[in-house]
């Protein structure tokens, strides 16, 4: 198993703890991943939001892009899986911007493709946001120019959304980046199957993930083309006991007497589905329904459930924790085994 974790641009994690010691800052951002290389992480994924979907719209959120390029200078070893979304990138320029990262970091840079989910931020970025399947379209065209720029000494293309004539892409990145790529719908599975590398997806049940990474198996095969790298988001909590363990849970998940901010849209975005109104906290309380893989409890306990998602055939965990700095510490020293921590 690789130990991953998302960089804390939001400010937390917790959307019912406003104040979580971990700011939304560079520093804070920086002496995270500097530790982290140090104590057994494998990467980083930085994620993209021009609004903080954590800590309310008002709330800071640093930029992606420009953190990962200052992170590719001070890490050495790091993975920088940093989100992109194409209706955000022209894509020539992107592939020039995000080739010049990758260099910056010895080839340390791999992408986060997301095909968008936030119409209102991109109302408010006066931004195109297509309907469903057509975002994965202009995803897929979107892949297709920067791959070219990538590879090719001259690179025309006409699409219905991008075109380029004879561009020249130089220097080229030291190593084409890996693609990660998530998402449930049959549009979504089909553009990951078919032009990434990587397929990540929300927390879940071993036995959920193990029938996800399954059909991708599937459809990788039938295409006829390399295995792909399975990874998953979980939230983490690591205790003596499963009492304290299930205390903080308690506590992450109190909405107290009125909602935080933004529950009411999430609230809404539910309305059609079965969920009982305990899971739609709990699904609320921690993004990327961190929960569900139930990494809570003892070392032991946690380290044993690490064990089933790696039989199912999990290759990546994306950890989030709170406050960051000191639980990645804990889960480190009492999670991650002994000789990859020393490896590190």
């Amino acid at each position: 198993m690789r130990y991953g974790f998302w960089a804390p641009v939001f400010g937390g994690w917790l959307r019912n703890v406003a104040d979580e010691r971990m700011s939304a800052s560079w520093e804070y951002t920086r002496d995270l991943c500097v530790r982290a290389e140090q104590i057994g992480y494998d990467l980083t994924l930085v994620a993209e939001l021009n609004l903080n979907d954590i800590k309310g719209i008002d709330a800071p959120a640093l930029d992606a892009w420009s953190t990962a390029a200052a992170l590719a200078a001070v890490t050495k070893r790091l993975e920088l899986m940093v989100a992109v979304r194409p209706n955000f990138h022209q894509p020539a320029l992107f592939a020039k911007q995000a080739a010049n990262i990758q260099n910056i970091s010895g080839g340390r840079l791999s992408l986060n493709v997301v095909s968008s989910w936030w119409a209102e931020e991109a109302r408010q970025y006066g931004l195109q946001f297509d309907a469903h399947d057509d975002r994965y379209a202009r995803t897929s065209e979107w892949l297709r120019v920067v791959d070219g720029l990538w590879s090719e000494p001259r690179f025309s293309f006409d699409g219905k959304m991008y075109r380029t004539e004879d561009a020249i892409l130089a220097p080229k990145p030291v190593a084409k980046p890996i693609r990660y790529a998530g998402g449930e719908s049959e549009a979504a599975k089909a553009l990951i199957a078919g032009q990434c590398d990587a397929y990540v997806m929300h927390g879940d049940e071993p036995g959920v993930i193990a029938a996800k990474i399954a059909d991708m198996r599937a459809r990788r095969e039938r295409l006829g083309l390399k295995p792909m790298i399975y990874g998953m988001a979980a939230y983490a909590i690591v205790r003596d006991s499963a009492r304290e363990a299930d205390a903080e849970v308690a506590r992450i998940t109190d909405m107290g007497d009125t909602p935080p901010p933004g529950f009411d849209n999430f609230d809404q975005w539910l309305s059609g589905t079965q969920l009982e109104r305990e899971l739609k906290i709990r699904e609320y309380s921690v993004s990327n329904r961190g929960l569900r893989p139930g990494l809570v409890g003892t070392p032991e306990h946690v380290a044993a459930r690490i064990e089933e998602f790696e039989a199912a055939g999990l290759d990546l965990l994306l950890l989030q924790m709170s406050p960051q700095i000191e639980e990645m510490e804990r889960f480190s020293a009492q999670v991650i085994p002994a000789n990859l921590r020393h490896a590190a």
